[in-house]
């Protein structure tokens, strides 16, 4: 309807000049004047029922091919800056391999590190438990054999006394003797 709006006074104009110019020749339509005339209006009428009737689907034609193609081009716009978006995070993580290749590798150590001071803290708990009972079994080996030895020299001063005191003492005197010496033997 804005085309018809703008078309309308052009034509007009167009009609108001070729009266000016018809009356210019002093006032007589000429025979091609008035063909002319006709065909200008002719125009216009044709003009205005191609806009009346198909002015609507025309306009849609080539707003809507406009709307189109606009909407295309915002669509490749936006895909060339998902490309580009896509294209950096690419390069980036490309940039960042060797940097977490490093990475990977360092952690690796560190976990080598702590698993070996383990095994390390792990044996040397071992090794101090295995002296613990090592001294504990040489102490109660030491004191098994320091109550032998006890009890072999008790049974040898006993034997050594009941030799040098056989004639000596009586038979009371004697078990006082010997019971004396077991206690000295044994409290010692």
């Amino acid at each position: 309807m804005t085309v018809l709006k703008r078309l309308l006074p052009a034509m007009l104009f167009v009609l108001a000049t070729a009266t000016v110019a018809l009356a210019s020749e002093g006032g007589v339509l000429h025979e091609s004047m008035m063909t002319t005339l006709f065909r200008v209006i002719n125009f216009v009428i044709f003009i205005a029922l191609i806009w009346k009737f198909g002015g609507k689907a025309i306009a849609n034609t080539f707003g809507g091919r406009r709307k189109n193609i606009e909407t295309q081009l915002t669509e490749l716009e936006d895909r060339k800056q998902t490309a580009a978006g896509k294209l950096a995070d690419v390069e980036k993580s490309i940039a960042n391999i060797e940097a977490e290749r490093e990475e990977i590798l360092a952690e690796f150590a560190r976990q080598g590190e702590t698993l070996k001071a383990s095994i390390i803290e792990n044996a040397q708990i071992s090794a101090e438990k295995i002296k613990e009972q090592a001294l504990m079994t040489a102490a109660n080996e030491r004191n098994a054999a320091l109550k032998e030895i006890r009890a072999e020299v008790a049974e040898l001063v006993i034997e050594a006394a009941e030799k040098a005191l056989a004639g000596k003492l009586s038979a009371d005197e004697h078990n006082k003797l010997v019971n004396d010496y077991l206690t000295k033997v044994v409290l010692n």
